[in-house]
């Protein structure tokens, strides 16, 4: 009866209804193998921990079980085909005889190559359903490769035709009778085929549809409306759309625009290539200029870019930690530049971006700009000294790349250092003597320092704007925005704690040296009033 057809639940069933006629016993439990781990099926009511526990640590043979101060309790193995399936424990009054053991074993033996009769039935019906399933896949693909032939040649006539995005809008509206509109990844028409303009709904509708398209990954009929989305790998290109205000489209006219998306993708895609390549001829000759070459080869290679390298520029380089890496980066600061009537040649070295830029660069300027459109202040820009010609570049590279370093390694690492900032600096400070500038600032500002850090206050600061200041009591107090008597006392402090004679020629150029050093170190201007 176990095997005429029954599901998992009927044989336990079946099972436990018949065992009283075995041996004078009663099912306690039932557990059956799910992986890894034992189960209890039987009782609904669930078993309890000792039980389990106990079950657990039973070897192939199955054995006794602990049955407290109620009588025998017993674990049948469940095997099939010699793998353990589960186990049957049954409780009896007594120990039952060895003939009632037996027929228990038998029973036990019995149930479980039922189960994994079910089982296999049930992989069969899988493998059913699977190969059902395979074949209707089969069917599909065959009818498409029939639609298929029923499109291709028009579309790839137009694909090597040279006819590009207009000759493709149009051969779509040939192949649906419906109006066709192609637009580029940011929203705007590249080719409309229908009459006036095209029908868009409200924008957040409209945004929303277009969300929905690039998520479907398939055209998306939906709202009188068919769009695809042009994506060859993983960048939207583009989307192309059918207008359908009657919902006329079906197989056939979804088949054209997913086969069209496919040609359009190659198009744009080679579109997109053309441009790569004069980027990289841009980068080549970023490069060139960077490293250094002659004048008039550089006059010459920039023109057909569309650069000219007459002028003044400067070179700048930025480092922003930004999720969306240096193409967002370089994209804001060409909106920046660019709305201030600026040409650039960019390139990337060690992960920062290199712009050569023609006229002056506002590095705070372009700083607060970019941290705007990116939403991170994350950002370190470094702006070189003035070119006059192409051969003063490389010297204008080293000193960005030398602003940009300080600024990263002081203590405020995000926002714009200029090279002409950075005064004497710029002659102290290399990868090789940092360790003795600090030391140098230690040696004549230590005192002070560690004044300013145990009492917070700002001695430091008022020597350096005193010597910024040449000196001069109103200037110095005026850009300390304190009193004039207060400067005073300041000053006597300074002497006092640092035994320094401020009237002394040498001592106040070292101070003022190491003052300026200080500065840079963290990160500020050294402008008079922007300490």
């Amino acid at each position: 009866m176990m095997f005429d057809g029954r599901d998992e639940e009927e044989i336990l069933g079946l099972m436990r209804s018949s065992l009283p006629s075995f041996a004078p016993c009663r099912l306690e439990a039932v557990y059956l193998r799910s992986g890894d781990e034992l189960t209890p099926r039987l009782p609904e009511g669930g078993t309890e921990p000792d039980l389990d526990a106990g079950v657990g640590a039973l070897g192939p043979t199955g054995g006794a079980l602990k049955a407290g101060d109620d009588g025998w309790l017993w674990a049948f193995p469940m095997n099939s085909k010699k793998v353990i399936e589960g186990y049957l424990v049954v409780r009896g009054d007594r120990e039952p005889s060895p003939e009632d053991r037996f027929l228990l074993q038998v029973l036990s033996q019995q149930t479980a190559a039922a189960l994994a009769s079910v089982s296999l039935h049930e992989r069969e019906r899988e493998n059913v359903l699977a190969l059902s399933r395979f074949n209707e896949e089969l069917t599909e693909s065959v009818r498409r490769l029939e639609r298929q032939r029923a499109v291709h040649e028009v579309l790839n006539r137009i694909s090597v035709s040279g006819a590009g995005v207009t000759g493709i809008a149009h051969a779509v509206h040939e192949l649906t009778n419906l109006p066709v509109a192609i637009e580029d990844p940011f929203g705007h028409l590249m080719v409309w085929t229908g009459e006036g303009e095209l029908p868009k709904p409200g924008e957040r509708r409209y945004s929303r549809l277009k969300e929905r398209a690039v998520v479907h990954g398939r055209p998306l009929h939906e709202d009188g409306w068919v769009l695809s989305v042009v994506r060859p790998r993983t960048e939207v290109l583009g989307m192309l759309m059918l207008v359908d205000p009657g919902q006329v489209a079906g197989e056939h006219e979804l088949f054209v625009v997913e086969y069209a998306t496919t040609v359009l993708a190659l198009e744009l895609a080679h579109r997109r290539s053309l441009a790569e390549v004069e980027l990289r001829v841009r980068r080549d000759l970023m490069d060139d200029l960077i490293a250094g070459t002659d004048d008039e080869s550089a006059y010459a290679r920039a023109a057909v870019v569309g650069h000219d390298l007459h002028g003044r520029h400067h070179v700048v380089i930025v480092r922003w930690r930004h999720r969306r890496g240096v193409e967002a980066i370089a994209h804001a600061a060409e909106r920046v530049l660019g709305g201030w009537q600026r040409q650039i040649l960019k390139s990337r070295h060690a992960g920062a971006l290199v712009l050569l830029v023609d006229g002056e660069v506002d590095g705070p300027a372009l700083y607060e700009g970019m941290a705007t459109l990116l939403g991170s202040r994350t950002g370190a820009i470094g702006v070189g000294g003035r070119c006059a010609a192409p051969a003063d570049i490389p010297r204008s590279h080293a000193e960005a790349l030398q602003a940009l370093n300080i600024r990263l390694e002081s203590a405020s690492p995000d926002g714009a250092t200029t090279f002409d900032q950075l005064g004497v600096y710029r002659i102290l400070s290399t990868a090789e003597n940092r360790e003795e500038v600090e030391s140098f600032v230690r040696e004549w500002l230590g005192k002070l320092l560690d004044y300013d850090r145990k009492r917070g206050s700002e001695l430091v600061l008022t020597l350096f704007q005193y010597l910024e200041c040449g000196g001069n009591y109103d200037q110095a107090a005026a850009a300390l925005m304190i009193h004039r008597s207060t400067l005073r006392y300041r000053l006597a402090r300074i002497r006092s704690i640092a035994a320094l004679d401020l009237a002394d020629v040498d001592t106040r150029l070292n101070l003022h040296v190491a003052a300026r050093a200080w500065q840079v170190l963290r990160g500020k201007d050294t402008e008079i009033g922007e300490p």
